[in-house]
C-alpha cells in the first residue's frame, strides 16, 4: 500500500485503518480527515455503541469487556465489509485483546494510535459540550490503554499536531514501507519532533471538537 502516491484516490490494496486512542485524542476528527484524503468511507465507533453503553458512560461508569464485546464485533464487521475497497474507522481499541477482535474480523487492518498527555485530553473533553463521555472517565481510559506492541501493524502519532500534519505523517510513514498489496509491514512510530508532527498549531482550533 502506498497512499502517498495519489492521496486523491484509493491505491491498490486500499487502506483499512483504525484510528485509536483514548477519548479526546482526536480519533473522529483525524479519522474523518484521513478517510477524506484517501477517498474511502469513514465510520465513527461511537455510532456502534448500544443505548445501554451510552447510558452507562454518561453516568460516569466505565464499560467492562462484556459491554465492549458486541460493540467491537460490530466495528469488526464494518471493517471486514470494507476490506477490499478500503475504509477508516475511529475506535478507542485500548487493549491488545480489543484489537485482536478487530484483526480477527479484518486481518489486514492497521492502527494509527493518537497519543498524548492526560492533561491535554482532560481539557479537550471538558470543552466538548453534549458528548456522553465525561471527564471523570479520562483517567480510566489511560489506565486501560495498552500501547501497540511491536508485532502489531500500525504507527504512533502525537495528537498535539494539527489534523493535516497528522494525516501527512501517516501518509509519509506508510510511503516508507511501500510493498505489494497484502505484504505491508509495520512502520516505525512517527517521530513527534519531525515537521510532519510538529506542535505548530492547537488541534482544539480545528473545525469540530476532536474526540
Amino acid at each position: 500500500m502506498n497512499p502517498a502516491q495519489d492521496p486523491a484516490s484509493p491505491p491498490p490494496g486500499a487502506a483499512l485503518i483504525v484510528v485509536m486512542g483514548v477519548t479526546g485524542s482526536g480519533k473522529t476528527t483525524v479519522g474523518a480527515a484521513l478517510g477524506q484524503r484517501l477517498r474511502v468511507p469513514f465510520a465513527d465507533a461511537d455510532d456502534f455503541h448500544s443505548e445501554a453503553n451510552i447510558a452507562k458512560m454518561s453516568d460516569g461508569i466505565p464499560l467492562d469487556d462484556e459491554d465492549r464485546l458486541p460493540w467491537l464485533r460490530a466495528i469488526g464487521t464494518w471493517l471486514s465489509e470494507h476490506a477490499a475497497t478500503g475504509g477508516v474507522a475511529s475506535c478507542s481499541a485500548l487493549k491488545r485483546s480489543y484489537r485482536d477482535i478487530l484483526r480477527e474480523a479484518a486481518p489486514t487492518v492497521s492502527f494509527v494510535h493518537l497519543h498524548g498527555e492526560v492533561d491535554a485530553v482532560r481539557r479537550r473533553v471538558a470543552g466538548r459540550p453534549g458528548h456522553f463521555m465525561p471527564t471523570s472517565l479520562v483517567e480510566s481510559q489511560f489506565k486501560t490503554l495498552e500501547p501497540l506492541e511491536p508485532d502489531e501493524q500500525g504507527i504512533v502519532l502525537d495528537f498535539s499536531a494539527s489534523v493535516d500534519e497528522l494525516v501527512d505523517a501517516y501518509l509519509a510513514a506508510t510511503a516508507q514501507t511501500t510493498s505489494a498489496p497484502g505484504t505491508e509491514t509495520n512502520p516505525p512510530p512517527a517521530d513527534s519532533a519531525a515537521p510532519a508532527a510538529s506542535r505548530t498549531s492547537d488541534p482544539d482550533d480545528e473545525a469540530g471538537s476532536p474526540r
